[in-house]
């Protein structure tokens, strides 16, 4: 498993995200501003880093571009940010960015994120940087028309797939002859699969939708063993 750098200004955010990859089996060290992130990279050396654009201090573009002139950019960096434009996206792409996450932050885009930045750390945890043709500049180019939006201006046009929507006729038996327990959470498993299908992955509508603490509706769904990178709903 990684080390894995958080730097955000939203307490919440770093809790949740922490959260979520010490459950994937990840090691996390968190920072809430650049001066705790400069640190935080110097002291752990880590092999990816979650970065905030819109921080009070220093922002993650900043930052990022003070790492990329230093020689420091030596691992990949995932920004994230709810308010950035495609303009910020691709000045972070061109100064050596890997990826962007818009918030609000779904889990199976922050997996997926994280999953392909790691995939980048060759042997010795050196960045394997992409394929690029002779003349070709920083920004990917992309092979058919995309959506001009953020995510496709950092990816390439590559999208991270959603969650398929389920229907409104999909339906589900359950067995009535069995343990209350095992009832019940085959029923609250079968329930929160489908608001997560019908919300398209977001954690964040889901919790509004089901009345629950997104970090609460998290332990829930592993409890449960939630599929949560699934990209087909089951009838």
């Amino acid at each position: 498993m990684a080390n894995i750098l958080v730097v955000d200004d939203e307490h919440g955010i770093r809790d949740l995200l922490s959260e979520i990859l010490n459950d994937e089996g990840h090691t996390v060290e968190l920072a809430e501003n650049a001066a705790q992130a400069r640190a935080a990279r110097q002291r752990l050396r880590p092999d990816l880093v979650l970065l905030d654009i819109w921080m009070p201090d220093t922002d993650g573009v900043t930052l990022l571009k003070e790492w990329s002139t230093s020689g420091l950019l030596t691992m990949p960096v995932v920004m994230m940010s709810g308010h950035a434009t495609i303009e910020t996206a691709v000045e972070a792409t061109k100064i050596g960015a890997h990826s962007f996450l818009e918030k609000p932050i779904t889990m199976q885009k922050l997996l997926k994120a994280v999953e392909a930045g790691l995939a980048r750390v060759g042997a010795g945890g050196v960045v394997v940087p992409p394929v690029r043709k002779p003349g070709m500049s920083g920004v990917m180019p992309m092979a058919q028309p995309v959506e001009l939006t953020v995510e496709a201006a950092m990816t390439g046009g590559q999208t991270i797939p959603p969650v398929v929507e389920m229907g409104p006729q999909a339906r589900q038996l359950f067995e009535l002859d069995k343990p209350l327990r095992d009832a019940r959470d085959e029923f609250e498993k079968s329930y929160f699969e489908f608001h997560l299908a019908k919300e398209g992955g977001s954690m964040t509508r889901v919790a509004e939708k089901t009345g629950l603490e997104r970090t609460h509706l998290y332990r829930k769904l592993k409890q449960l063993g939630v599929d949560l990178g699934k990209n087909k709903s089951e009838a």
